[in-house]
């Protein structure tokens, strides 16, 4: 079997196996996890997608994107863009013009890379979908917010020093700036613009 035709084969391959009803689980997931920031929200093994997408970005791509929304991911390779454009319809695109990133850090040059909406269009920004190692053990974070009774505290692990400092810098875009949805192998945590994380 040749390389392309492997691609081929692959890519319709570790989709949603009932697309109507794991995108309305997924999405009800990502509204859960939106509204309440820091929660973790399990919606379950639905994708596998080729690396270097965990099972948890691959579900929110794929509930999410579509022939309107350019996503970039980081290290993409040609299976990738095969399966996202198999399973979703989005083709991949440069940071600049994408609506969707699955990236790995979260820092100020993350503000300088993707786009942070306008004052007249605030939603025109990107979401990115950021790649964690834990979701449970980590550097402790306060959030405060919309969503959040008092304080709550999260701890997520692989999130890198300037974590905290480019969350203040998005802050202060508002109405701008861009939303997170932090992942680690099926789970997610919402973090919208909104939210104030201070380091605990």
């Amino acid at each position: 079997m040749t390389g392309t035709a492997e691609i081929s084969r692959r890519a319709v391959e570790g989709g949603f196996a009932d697309p109507v009803f794991d995108a309305q689980a997924v999405f009800a997931a990502i509204l859960e996890a939106m509204s309440r920031p820091g929660t973790i929200v399990d919606p379950g093994t639905r994708t596998t997608p080729p690396q270097p997408l965990s099972p948890a970005a691959g579900a929110v791509l794929c509930a999410l994107a579509d022939a309107d929304t350019p996503v970039f991911v980081e290290e993409a390779d040609d299976a990738l863009a095969a399966w996202l454009g198999f399973q979703t319809s989005a083709r991949l695109a440069d940071p600049a013009n994408a609506r969707f990133a699955v990236v790995r850090r979260f820092d100020k040059a993350s503000l300088e890379r993707f786009s942070l909406g306008t004052l007249a269009f605030p939603d025109r920004s990107a979401t990115l979908i950021l790649e964690v190692a834990s979701l449970e053990d980590g550097p402790g974070f306060r959030l405060t917010g919309p969503g959040i009774s008092g304080s709550t505290l999260m701890q997520v692990g692989g999130l890198g020093r300037e974590f905290a400092v480019a969350r203040r810098a998005n802050r202060a875009l508002s109405p701008c700036g861009l939303d997170l949805i932090l992942t680690c192998k099926t789970r997610i945590i919402g973090l919208p613009r909104s939210t104030i994380v201070e380091e605990a």
